[in-house]
């Protein structure tokens, strides 16, 4: 029951909606069944790409810092003088060497002011051959500062066994690794490098990065014995770095290069597909919302046509009776708001029903659920707010017909 105060707009509105009850209905559910596909497809989508992202950025960091590659330079430069015959010198391109960054403390404090920047973890990386009796293979070496380093890679949570707490003679290493060498827990491996420096380690973790390649070459040991072994006293190979938003990497990866002349490489560059990938669902996923909201709107825009049609006797009595042109003009935008509105507060509750469907009964082949949905409630307040924008938008040509009926002809239909 409406109260005495309720304005005149409303009134009209509400009684031309009700008056046309199967066609309300009608547009009510397509907005909602409209609103909910944007929904449901939206935080599918969305949950998809977290999943992707923490999958592959769960194992690395976000941008890494490197020293400058060794470059060769002619020693002796071609001469000027018309009609002699230079034999410019070959130059061939050097072998990189493992070095250290220069000044590295300085360079991660720079980094670590940085407001994007939540973790800033140095590391000395390089080859090594790891020997178990007669089987011996050829591994990657990485010293890390565990405290740092776990931040960005939680080698805690990804051990399979043993623990991950790095002293100077112990070292962790992967799955396939172990396998292949027929080590486990609390064996001996000797590690030996390019450079002739040579350590025996204790085995005390077992991991597994969800990459059978990393898990059979990588090895991790405490940074000060990598250091040793690699002949880097006190230097580091390279500095991991996480920021807060993942997407501006690359942006800031430029800005630290522009800050400490360091090569500073991000996630975004070094796996460019990835990322493309990943665009192209972010792409879709617009596209998506775009054409179901501009189906929503056409549907909403016949509706109030047609009332137009239908109405137009009512409409010319009413301005008749004095009623202005900005009244009429309220009233079916009014009707365009409220049915965006009421079939967007349906479709969310639809979204939302389906959602709690998927989560339940997509499973992977070990029950578990295919990937973490996370109910953004501003997913679902941009889902109202936009459909019930669209309602009005759509309604303003219907609108501005009506109230430019004129009421002679209108009432005479």
């Amino acid at each position: 029951m409406l109260k005495p105060w309720t304005p005149f707009e409303w009134i009209v509105a509400l009684r031309f909606l009700r008056e046309g009850r199967l066609q309300t209905l009608f547009i009510l559910s397509g907005v909602a069944i409209g609103v909910g596909v944007i929904v449901f497809m939206s935080a599918v989508l969305a949950g998809m790409q977290s999943n992707f992202i923490r999958r592959v950025l769960s194992a690395q960091a976000h941008i890494q810092l490197l020293p400058p590659q060794d470059v060769s330079r002619p020693l002796r430069q071609a001469a000027s003088a018309p009609g002699t015959v230079v034999v410019d010198a070959i130059v061939q391109a050097p072998r990189q060497r493992v070095k250290s960054i220069d000044q590295w403390q300085a360079v991660a404090a720079q980094i670590r002011a940085m407001p994007q920047v939540l973790v800033v973890s140095p590391a000395a990386a390089g080859s090594a051959l790891v020997t178990r009796g007669s089987a011996s293979r050829s591994v990657s070496l990485a010293g890390i500062l565990p405290a740092q380093y776990y931040r960005i890679v939680n080698l805690e949570d990804k051990l399979l066994r043993g623990h991950a707490r790095l002293a100077a003679t112990d070292i962790l290493v992967g799955a396939e690794l172990a396998s292949d060498l027929g080590v486990s827990v609390g064996d001996k491996l000797h590690l030996a490098t390019a450079n002739g420096a040579a350590a025996t380690l204790t085995i005390i973790g077992i991991f597994d990065l969800g990459n059978r390649g990393a898990n059979e070459r990588s090895t991790f040991v405490a940074l000060h014995t990598a250091q040793s072994l690699l002949g880097l006293p006190g230097g580091v190979t390279s500095l991991d770095v996480t920021v807060r938003d993942v997407y501006a990497a690359e942006t800031i990866a430029q800005r630290i290069t522009a800050t400490t002349g360091v090569d500073a490489q991000s996630w975004i560059k070094t796996s460019a597909q990835f990322f493309t990938a990943i665009s192209a669902q972010t792409t879709a996923n617009t596209a998506i919302r775009f054409f179901v909201g501009l189906s929503v709107a056409f549907g909403i825009a016949s509706v109030l046509v047609v009332a137009v049609v239908q109405k137009s006797r009512e409409i010319g009595i009413l301005r008749a009776m004095g009623i202005s042109q900005g009244q009429i003009l309220r009233v079916f935008l009014l009707q365009g708001g409220l049915l965006g509105f009421g079939g967007s507060l349906a479709g969310c509750g639809i979204g939302a029903l389906a959602l709690i469907l998927w989560q339940r009964y997509a499973r992977n082949a070990d029950g578990t659920p295919l990937f973490p949905l996370v109910f953004d409630p501003k997913l679902f307040l941009s889902a109202l707010l936009l459909a019930t924008l669209t309602g009005l938008i759509a309604a303003f040509a219907p609108a501005l017909r009506a109230a430019r009926l004129n009421p002679v002809e209108a009432i005479r239909g």
